[in-house]
């Protein structure tokens, strides 16, 4: 194994709060996940990302401000972190319990929790981070190009 696959690999982007921005976001996730030669909980981890960046946008990113999306992926581990982070106040926690039917909100969170390996919050000033982490195989049959 060459010395290119052990080090760890990161992106990260930019985005207003504009509703454009969560498809952009999963294009951007899916561009890094193909570079990195991971392929595996591809659908699993764009759904988080779309639910995650969803809620800063709805109820974490102030008007006029943005949030920032960082991906980790230690290739070593096989672990990819996911990181959404906005400025504004609230609290991410999960709903008391699966959202009715007819209800559009509240299963944002349920959703991460049940597909991702991991995930919290963290503070930060101003503003918070919720992440997501999931073990995920990394390619073996070629190496991740490097940006």
């Amino acid at each position: 194994m060459n010395e290119t696959t052990q080090l760890p690999h990161f992106r990260e982007v930019f985005h207003r709060r504009e509703r454009r921005s969560v498809p952009l976001v999963r294009q951007f996730v899916r561009a890094a996940l193909v570079d990195w030669a991971c392929d595996a909980r591809v659908d699993d981890v764009l759904l988080c990302v779309s639910e995650l960046v969803t809620n800063a946008l709805l109820y974490g990113v102030p008007p006029g401000r943005g949030f920032r999306l960082r991906l980790h992926l230690e290739p070593v581990d096989g672990i990819l972190r996911v990181e959404v982070h906005d400025s504004g106040g609230g609290e991410a926690r999960l709903a008391d319990s699966w959202a009715g039917r007819d209800e559009e909100g509240g299963r944002g969170l349920r959703l991460v929790a049940a597909l991702a390996d991991k995930w919290g919050v963290g503070e930060r000033e101003p503003g918070k981070v919720v992440w997501c982490e999931f073990e995920v195989p990394v390619g073996a049959g070629r190496e991740p190009s490097v940006r």
